[in-house]
């Protein structure tokens, strides 16, 4: 579970509802008209701009969100260097043994196939493959995300007009100009809130896990094709320095030096 996610969630509410609160009765943002031209129209619009199949698998992107990684690129190193001293000292059939301990399905097919004496350049073809699948499928949570941040302040503009359509259809009643205009403006309000402080963050928050996996993913890549051709696990652990981040990097130079 990515706890930072759902205190950030959290929190952006929060510091809405207190300003609405500092504002006057948050009571007076609640309007069911709004709610339901803004939530309804907007999750109408979106079961309309994909098929079924898609809609459904978007609950499940919804997951990632909140979910936490279970292995960085520091986490992964050190498992790749482990795999490359036993594969030199006991051979390349030794690391069978390891396989059901690697949670990632990805690296546990990419260390099979060495396992397997399949051809370098077919291991790095299918695995190149399947990590392409897995970055177009997470391009399509992360612009799902960003299609339904661009459709509830749509839908919050529709409501506004309805808003204004029957205040000025009203304006000789006094007492419906005040409820129509609350309409008007509470959709906006709406439609404003969901889009930039919900689907918007979140599908950033998808588009850099989505960059996270596939450079985690094109560490093993390297790994497993360094395995495979017998290097020295030292040479395998700089070549996977590559990956981390730079100030990590600066990190474990200063801890060597000492």
């Amino acid at each position: 579970m990515d706890l930072s996610s759902i205190v950030s969630v959290i929190g952006t509410m929060g510091v809405i509802f207190i300003g609405m609160a500092i504002a006057g009765n948050p009571i007076m943002f609640i309007d069911g008209a709004s709610f339901f031209i803004v939530i309804g129209g907007g999750v109408g619009a979106f079961f309309i701009s994909y098929p079924m199949d898609k809609c459904i698998e978007f609950i499940s992107v919804l997951k990632v969100v909140f979910s936490g990684q279970q292995l960085d690129v520091d986490e992964v190193r050190p498992v790749m260097v482990s795999f490359a001293e036993k594969a030199r000292r006991e051979g390349l059939l030794a690391l069978e043994d390891d396989l059901q301990e690697l949670d990632d399905e990805f690296l546990r097919k990419g260390i099979q196939l060495v396992v397997d004496g399949t051809d370098p350049e077919l291991v790095e073809q299918i695995m190149r493959t399947e990590l392409n699948y897995i970055d177009k499928r997470h391009e399509f949570g992360s612009g799902a995300m960003v299609h339904m941040a661009g459709l509830f302040p749509a839908l919050g503009m529709i409501g506004t007009l309805i808003g204004l359509v029957v205040m000025l259809a009203n304006l000789d009643d006094p007492d419906a100009l005040g409820p129509s205009m609350a309409v008007a403006l509470i959709t906006t309000f709406y439609g404003a809130v969901v889009a930039n402080a919900l689907c918007a963050p979140m599908g950033q928050r998808l588009s850099m896990k989505n960059d996270e996996e596939i450079l985690q993913k094109e560490l093993m890549i390297e790994g497993v094709l360094a395995i495979q051709a017998g290097e020295n696990p030292r040479i395998v652990e700089e070549k996977l320095k590559a990956f981390l981040p730079e100030g990590k990097v600066g990190e474990e130079a200063e801890e060597e030096e000492e």
